[in-house]
C-alpha cells in the first residue's frame, strides 16, 4: 500500500467541516499533520473552539494540534454564515463535547503549517482548505518555496454553473442561482476573493490545485439512506450477520451527533435553497480529493461521460474581486464569482472534477465513524482501568 498522504487541514467548522475533520483524522490513506482555523462559518474564536470540540468528540484531541489563523479576510471585514450554520457555527446538537485541550500557541498558524509541510518529503504533502483561503494565501505569501515543495492544494469553494454538472444549485425567491451566498458567488470565495485569486490564479499553484465547487458538492447529498448508514453502519447482508439492526438511537453518541448536525444543515438548505433530498456535504470532498493517485483513491471524474472517465480536463480560474459584499447582495454585482475557462489539452491548470464515486465516498466516511467509535471505546475502557 502507498504511504498515507501528509495533510494540513485549514477549516472553519461548520457542520460539513465536522466530516472533513473526521475523514482527515481517521482515513488510513491520510496522515493529518495539523489543523488551522479561519474566519467564515463563525468567528475565529468560535471556529477554533468548534475544531477542538470536534477532535474531542472523535477521540483525536491529544493527537492533532489546532492553530488559530486569520480572524478576517486579507482586505475585507469578516462575514459569518449564521443563516446556514447558526450562531455557534455548529447549531443543532447537544452532544458536541466541550474542548478538552487548548489551541496551540507555540507558533502562528502560517508558520506551524509551513514547518509541518517542510518536514515531509518534497512532492508528498497536501493542503486542504474548506473555508476562506485567507490562511492559505498568507502561507504561500510568507513561504513561497512551499509552492514547489507541495504535492497539491485542494479547496472547497467556488461555483461554475451553466450545466457544468447535473447538480441542483438551489433556488432563492423563485430565482435559480449559481452561488449560495449571492446569485453568483459561493461563500468561501466571496468572503475573501483576494485570497482565492492569489491561490487559484498563481501559475505555480494552479496546476497543483483541485477545486471542489458547489457543482460537485451538490451531487453528494446526505439522504435518508446515507443518514441510516451513518447511524447504524452497513446493513446486514443476510449472510454474515454483521450488520447493525436499523432500530434504536444509533450505534454511538458520535453517530447520533453527526446525524443531528446533518438534520440541522438539511433544514437550513431546505428552507433557504429549496433542496429537499438532503443537505450537500461540501467540505469532506476537498479532503477526499487529496487521495488521488494512491491505493486509497476515491475516484473523482473530470467528465460526466463514463467513456471519458480517464480523461483530464484543466481550467483557468479567474476570481472577480471588484465590488463589495453589499454590491453583490443588493446590486447584482458578481463579486466573488469564479469565472472558469477550459484550457487546451495538455495545458496545465486547475482541476475541477465533475463527479465522483458517491457510494464509495459514503462508505469511507462510515468506516471513519467506525474507527472513531473504536478509538472512543478504547479510551473509555482505559479510563476505567
Amino acid at each position: 500500500m502507498s504511504e498515507p498522504v501528509p495533510l494540513w487541514l485549514d477549516c472553519d467548522p461548520g457542520h460539513d467541516d465536522v466530516f472533513a475533520i473526521l475523514l482527515a483524522a481517521y482515513h488510513p490513506g491520510i496522515r493529518l499533520l495539523g489543523i488551522s482555523t479561519v474566519h467564515g462559518n463563525a468567528s475565529l474564536d468560535q471556529t477554533t473552539r468548534n475544531a477542538l470540540s470536534i477532535l474531542a468528540a472523535i477521540g483525536k484531541d491529544r493527537d492533532v494540534a489546532v492553530y488559530p489563523g486569520a480572524a478576517r479576510a486579507l482586505l475585507r471585514q469578516p462575514v459569518h454564515a449564521v443563516d446556514i450554520h447558526g450562531e455557534s457555527g455548529l447549531d443543532g446538537t447537544e452532544l458536541l463535547p466541550a474542548p478538552r485541550s487548548a489551541a496551540a500557541t507555540d507558533a502562528s498558524a502560517v508558520d506551524a503549517a509551513a514547518a509541518a509541510l517542510r518536514s515531509c518529503a518534497p512532492g508528498t504533502a497536501w493542503v486542504a482548505a474548506t473555508g476562506a483561503l485567507t490562511n492559505v494565501a498568507a502561507l504561500f505569501a510568507a513561504h513561497p518555496d512551499l509552492r514547489a515543495h507541495l504535492a497539491g492544494v485542494s479547496a472547497m469553494g467556488g461555483s461554475v454553473g451553466g450545466g457544468f454538472t447535473d447538480a441542483v444549485m438551489g433556488t432563492v425567491d423563485g430565482v435559480s442561482r449559481i452561488g449560495n451566498y449571492t446569485p453568483w458567488a459561493e461563500f468561501n470565495v466571496l468572503i475573501d476573493p483576494e485570497a482565492a485569486a492569489a491561490v487559484l490564479q498563481d501559475p505555480l499553484l494552479a496546476p497543483k490545485t483541485t477545486l471542489v465547487p458547489l457543482d460537485l458538492t451538490h451531487l453528494v447529498l446526505a439522504t435518508k439512506d446515507v443518514q441510516d448508514l451513518l447511524l447504524y453502519g452497513p446493513p446486514d447482508d443476510g449472510e454474515s450477520g454483521k450488520g447493525h439492526p436499523r432500530e434504536g438511537r444509533g450505534k454511538s453518541d458520535l453517530r447520533v451527533m453527526l446525524v443531528e448536525l446533518l438534520n440541522f444543515f438539511a433544514t437550513t438548505y431546505r428552507d433557504v435553497f429549496g433542496i429537499t433530498e438532503g443537505p450537500p456535504l461540501h467540505d469532506p470532498l476537498a479532503v477526499a480529493a487529496v487521495l488521488v493517485g494512491t491505493d486509497h483513491e476515491i475516484p473523482f471524474y473530470d467528465y460526466d461521460d463514463a467513456a471519458r472517465a480517464d480523461a483530464r480536463e484543466r481550467f483557468a480560474v479567474e476570481v472577480v474581486t471588484e465590488g463589495t459584499l453589499e454590491d453583490a447582495r443588493d446590486r447584482g454585482a458578481q463579486t466573488g464569482r469564479t469565472l472558469v475557462r477550459p484550457l487546451p489539452p495538455g495545458v496545465p491548470g486547475v482541476r475541477i472534477p465533475r463527479g465522483l464515486d458517491i457510494p464509495r465516498f459514503w462508505r469511507e466516511v462510515e468506516a471513519c465513524c467506525q474507527r472513531a467509535d473504536e478509538a472512543n471505546a478504547g479510551a473509555l475502557a482505559a479510563a476505567k482501568e
